[in-house]
């Protein structure tokens, strides 16, 4: 899978997680062509993960990197990490009996005028708003993501 080479350490920490939790992953699936800026989705249904790499190079401007100037796929690498972060949340929230994860009083989790745009077209997918809040607020914080699969999950 081509977003692997994307990630972190801590981002493969919480892949294994996932994968722990007896979720699967795929890559560039058919619900990817609902729109370019989608990266990532979760269907409960089968307890699939889905990583839309091919979205995420596509608008963080993705070139092959050469020697020494990888700098230009930062929004790229970005894009996948906070998809695979964002789904990780949405895999612990159904652990937790398909309920938010409260780890975070709700007036501390602000957001960044463009995730209230991101978050409103999430909405309209996933039809809980309150879920995707979370999901939006913890996406940058993958130490909270982890601890939440390990507390959630196991």
């Amino acid at each position: 899978m081509e977003f692997l080479l994307f990630l972190s350490s801590i981002d493969k920490e919480i892949l294994d997680l996932v994968y722990k939790a007896n979720f699967l992953v795929e890559e560039n699936s058919p619900l990817c062509l609902l729109g370019k800026t989608y990266f990532g989705f979760l269907k409960k249904e089968s307890k699939t993960m889905v990583i839309c790499s091919q979205n995420a190079m596509d608008v963080g401007g993705y070139s092959i990197p050469r020697i020494g100037r990888n700098e230009y796929n930062g929004q790229t690498r970005l894009y996948i990490r906070r998809a695979l972060r964002h789904e990780s949340v949405h895999v612990a929230q159904f652990c937790n009996n398909g309920q938010a994860l409260n780890m975070v009083e709700k007036d501390k989790m602000k957001l960044h005028p463009f995730k209230e745009k991101a978050l409103a077209g999430s909405t309209t997918v996933s039809g809980n708003r309150e879920k995707e809040h979370e999901a939006y607020w913890m996406e940058d914080r993958p130490n909270l993501v982890k601890s939440a699969l390990k507390r959630f999950c196991f």
